[in-house]
Order: C-alpha cells, then structure tokens, then sequence
C-alpha cells in the first residue's frame, strides 16, 4: 500500500507531531509512506529534528509555504508528477494550504487520464485531517469566506473522508460553517507517546531548578508558538490581574513562564515589562518530558484550536489546565462541576480543568486565584487529566484508527492485511 502524506511545513506544533507519528507508525516493508511538506519561514522553528528522531525523511517542496502565492501552482503541479510517479492508494493531507494544493493536484490525478473520457478516473483515496480551521480568528471577512468556499468545494470534489479530532470540531466544521456531508466525517481524537511522560514526578526538580524556583513556588506556564491566533496577550493581562488583585491573598510565590517563540516575542516581552510583570520567556524547548512536569498550571489562551496538543501533553503529566473554551477544548475539559460556593461569572470548574471565556482576562485571573489557592484542586484536576490522556490519547490508538480507515477506503484483500501487519509491527 502506498500512502502519500501532505504538509504545509514541519513547524513547532501539534500538526508536525502527527504527521510523523502517522509516517513512523505505519511504515513496514510492504506499506509505503512518502511524507511531502514545505518550508518553515524564518519566523517560526522547525520541527525537523523531531522527524530525524523517528526516522522520517520528507520530501520537501521548497514553494510550499503557509501563506498563498503564485508558486503553489508549481506546487500543485509537482505533487502532480508525485502522484504519476507514485501512484498512491491514498493522498492524505493535513492542515488547510496542504489541504488545497494536494486535493487540487488530486483532482487532476483523478481525471487527466485517456479512462476519464469513458469515466473511468484514476483510483485514489483522498483523506483530509483538520487539525484546526482557519474559518475565524485568522484573516479578515473576504477572504476568510474564500477560504470557507475552496473548502467547501474540495469538500464536494475530491474527498473521500474528513477527519476531525473532537466532536465539537465536527459540529463547527460541518454544522456551523457547512462543509463537506455528514457522512463523509470522521471523529479520530489525537495520539501522544504516552510512555515519554511515565514517571514524570522524577522530572519535577530539572526545570525548576534552571529557573531557580522552590518547592512552595507556583509556576503557571502556557506553551505555544508566539502568533496572534494564541493570544499570549490574553495571559499576561491576566497574569497581571492576578498580581494586582489576588497574589497578596495567595502564600506563595507565583511565576510566569512562556514556552516557545515566533514572530510576536519582541512585542510581547515589551508588553510584559509595560504591565510590570516578572515574567520568563525560555524559547522553544525540545524536552516537553522536562518542562511540563516543572510547571504547576498550564493555560491556553487561543483565540481558535482544534484540539491543543500542548493541553493533552500537560493532562499526561497530570497537571492541572486553564484554559479558553475554543475548538475542541470543550472535549478535554470535560463537563462542567456543580460547584459548593458561587463561582465568578466567566469560568467554570470542569471534570478535567477549568474553562474560560475567549478573551476574558479577568475570568482567567479569578481561576488562576482558584487553582493556585487550591492545592486539592489542583491535584484531582491533574489526575483526572492523566487517567483521561491514558484512555484516549496513545499513539497505539490513533495509529490504529487510521489504519482501520485506509483498510475501509482501499477496500478488503492483501492490501488491508499488508496495512495491519504494518502496525502490528511498529507498535512492537
């Protein structure tokens, strides 16, 4: 079986880490992957050395990039030729501007054929995963309803499954902005290497002692790239909140500490040192099994997700999350408590962390004062997290779902055996 797997670029973030689980996952002798992505611009970090760890070589297209040009018609040409080299089973592509220019070059791999003329198009399986959207929050009213109708006719066009990965994805990709039928999705929740975060109370002191900070303190982190859809400014008024109006009430010391980089790091250094805030900014870091446990709390603050990687990975380390309830943050949250004491309006106490209003500083600053005075919270909230990463979050699980879709896609016989015997082996 061939698989040929599509990416707009290999950048810090959940989408990288997927597709080279998937890639590494499913390769044995008689399955074939070939991962294409483009490049990583200069304001954000590469994920390649994640790649080089498992294995994976991509096959990069230089005029792939993020934002829309006149080079991605050289590109749906070259994926194209990729496709009449190849001759894959299934296209897969992940994330909206691989989502166009693979299904686009699909379309042509489909019907420029002599068989077409008697319609009989190319067999090929077209998967498109939606790891977020881009249907708000990102570009201005035009253009965002351009984007709505390619997707929407791409949908229609060449696309045999539509993967999300919440439920709550689902019922904004499809119900609320009308893409794709109803029967052409499919819900496959994310997967992590569980097993990295195994003992992470061992991993506690590493981080903590880099930064200085004692066992009394309390660091409240958020991990993402430095972009304005992640809304970091929203952490640092609510940190800033925080200090003026509860940290004399908590008796602890309480710090911040920012993970990752981008574009907005100059901008957001001097925003913090304007509200007075001691807050550290470390960079993008390769070793989530070391900061992750440091921390006490881990926030969110995006402005639009599909289901945030960073929440699932600090939940495996059983740490307690805040977090604005876009996407499929609602799915990892869980339901919300019945709470002994009114609450501020604005945030919830849910089964797995705390939920917030997108935007609402003063809402995240009243959960952060309740997390951090709450040791007890903070410990069932972790745990519950852990437990719920555990039972819906491994790598085994997602590989094994995407390889149970392309065994339904390509059909039964010695492809789909091929396919299962590929990930019997690599989960051993």
């Amino acid at each position: 079986m061939k698989i040929l797997r599509i990416i707009a670029r290999l950048n810090v973030g959940g989408p990288a880490r997927h597709v080279v689980w998937l890639t590494a996952g499913l390769k044995s002798a008689n399955c074939k992957t070939v991962l294409v992505a483009g490049t990583v611009p200069p304001t954000e970090d590469s994920m390649s050395y994640f790649a080089d760890q498992m294995g994976v070589t991509p096959l990069v297209f230089p005029e792939m990039s993020r934002e829309v040009s006149l080079k991605d018609g050289i590109t749906i040409l070259r994926l194209f030729r990729l496709m009449l080299r190849e001759r894959p089973d299934v296209v897969h592509t992940h994330t909206a501007k691989a989502g166009t220019v693979g299904r686009l070059a699909g379309l042509l791999y489909r019907w420029l054929t002599p068989a077409a003329l008697i319609g009989r198009p190319r067999v090929c399986r077209f998967v498109h995963t939606y790891h977020g959207h881009i249907f708000h929050s990102y570009y201005g009213r035009l253009k965002t309803r351009l984007f709505l109708e390619i997707e929407r006719a791409l949908a229609l066009l060449v696309t045999d499954r539509i993967i999300v990965i919440s439920d709550q994805q689902r019922q904004e990709i499809h119900g609320r902005f009308g893409v794709g039928r109803a029967q052409q999705f499919l819900v496959i929740p994310l997967g992590i290497d569980t097993g990295t975060y195994a003992n992470w109370p061992e991993r506690r002191r590493s981080m903590r002692d880099e930064l200085g900070a004692g066992d009394s303190d309390v660091l409240v982190g958020i991990v993402g790239r430095l972009t304005e859809i992640k809304n970091h400014t929203l952490f640092l008024k609510a940190a800033a909140q925080f200090k003026e109006t509860f940290a004399d009430a908590v008796p602890r010391r309480v710090r911040f500490v920012i993970i990752g980089d981008g574009n907005l790091r100059s901008a957001l250094e001097e925003e913090a040192r304007g509200l007075n805030l001691d807050v550290s900014f470390l960079g993008t870091r390769q070793d989530p099994e070391t900061f992750y446990p440091a921390l006490d709390i881990v926030g969110l603050t995006s402005l639009n997700e599909g289901t945030p990687l960073t929440l699932i990975e600090a939940m495996a380390n059983a740490r307690p999350v805040i977090a604005t309830t876009v996407g499929g943050v609602r799915d990892l949250l869980g339901e919300p408590l019945e709470s002994p004491k009114p609450l501020a309006p604005g945030y919830e106490i849910c089964a797995r962390g705390l939920a917030i209003s997108p935007g609402d500083a003063a809402a995240f600053a009243q959960g952060l004062a309740a997390l951090i005075g709450d040791e007890e919270l903070r410990q069932r909230l972790g745990e519950q997290g852990r437990l719920f990463v555990m039972q819906s979050y491994s790598k085994d699980r997602l590989l094994q779902d995407v390889s149970s879709l392309y065994r339904d896609l390509v059909g039964p016989g010695l492809r789909s055996a091929v396919l299962e015997h590929g990930v019997k082996g690599a989960s051993a």
